[in-house]
């Protein structure tokens, strides 16, 4: 009896000593793919944006384009562009900040509704991701009204996030970044830094949010723990959210953002700091989500659509990603929810911010310069690709 309760006993000890046990760490690496030609050649729409940002098509084939610096401008069908529209709310257009993302209203054609997402200045040099809706007329904007503040307001650093894409119940989703400097706030459910956030058109929060009713976090919240979103798109087929964030030196990651989940920033990551310094704890830990994909080197990623048109053979259901580093568009080939190939186009030397998809079934993608474009990429034809 006594060898049998030393053997238990012995076994416990050597229990309480063995390392925890970590997640499998099995999230897929790009092979990091060199650039494939374009199955056809692209045009220039228009030039002369200074650092734009985003870009939404209205239902009469005219585009709304944000200007980094804080305007907002449409560019005719003939790739003419207006002079900045009125009643754009100012903005923090100091490093990565200033006006970002424009989406129309899901009923445009009857409200002419738009929203637009921007580092808004607040005391003392502090700034803070924020939504505004407003009615689009031919000259400008009317009855502005902000609908979402992120909480709290800081000062300095980058990471502003910032994609607006409304669900199928009408409810909208809003990314965000932690700031750059704030990074453990993106674990910090009493702040929106780090965060996704799922509110109604009017700025209400859904009662069917993950954390609503629930004491010292923020009911807004859908998903924590990222570091930068700046690429976000609802699946086609099911109607759920996917985005590609930022890493830091490696581990820009695409993830499915589900509620309540955490997606590990700065805890785990599959990337360093960019000093060369290890961040966190490594690339998995129980209870943080691991990313469906993730690259090293990065891509910085920037703007992101699934593609539903039929214009490109093979190209349908692919997710499309404009990367600002090294500059390029990413296409990633999915099945059962994984990428099982990457192609990467139009490496032309310059910084691809948003990419989106034309009522004529075309693929547009706006390059982030002082003098910016709008570029189209055609129809393959016979002709050899620009």
């Amino acid at each position: 009896m006594k060898v049998k309760i030393r053997t238990i006993a012995l076994a416990l000890v050597v229990m309480a000593c063995a390392p925890t046990p970590t997640p499998a760490q099995n999230a897929q690496r790009s092979p990091t793919p060199k650039e494939s030609p374009l199955p056809g050649r692209w045009t220039e729409v228009t030039k002369g944006l200074e650092h734009p940002w985003g870009l939404a098509f209205l239902p009469d084939g005219r585009i709304l384009v944000t200007e980094r610096p804080g305007r907002l401008r449409i560019v005719s069908r003939d790739g003419r562009l207006s002079a900045p529209l009125t009643g754009v709310p100012r903005v923090f257009a100091q490093g990565q900040g200033g006006l970002l993302d424009v989406a129309l209203d899901p009923s445009f054609a009857k409200n002419q509704i738009i929203y637009l997402s921007y580092a808004e200045p607040g005391e003392e040099r502090m700034a803070g991701t924020a939504v505004a809706r407003a009615r689009l007329g031919d000259q400008g904007l009317s009855d502005l009204r902000v609908i979402y503040r992120q909480q709290p307001k800081v000062m300095g650093g980058g990471h502003y996030g910032s994609r607006i894409v409304f669900r199928r119940d009408g409810t909208m989703f809003v990314t965000q970044g932690e700031r750059m400097n704030y990074r453990e706030q993106a674990q910090n459910l009493m702040s929106d830094l780090g965060k996704i956030v799922r509110i109604h058109s009017d700025g209400a929060i859904p009662s069917d949010n993950p954390f609503v009713g629930r004491k010292n976090v923020r009911p807004e919240i859908w998903s924590y723990g990222h570091r930068n979103v700046q690429a976000a798109a609802l699946h086609p087929d099911t109607g759920e959210l996917w985005t590609v964030e930022h890493g830091a030196r490696g581990g820009d990651e695409l993830n499915h953002p589900q509620a309540g989940k955490n997606y590990g920033w700065p805890v785990i990551t599959y990337g360093v700091d960019y000093s060369g310094a290890k961040i966190g704890e490594g690339t998995a830990k129980q209870g943080m989500e691991q990313p469906v994909y993730y690259w090293d080197p990065v891509i910085a990623p920037s703007g992101m659509i699934f593609y539903t048109g039929d214009a490109y053979p093979g190209w349908k259901g692919s997710i499309f990603v404009g990367s600002l580093t090294p500059g390029c568009l990413v296409r990633l080939q999915m099945q059962n929810g994984r990428v099982i190939r990457e192609e990467r186009y139009l490496d032309i030397g310059e910084r691809i911010r948003d990419v989106t998809q034309g009522p004529d079934g075309l693929i547009y993608v706006i390059t982030d310069d002082e003098e910016g474009r709008i570029l189209r990429i055609e129809k393959p034809t016979s002709s050899p690709a620009s």
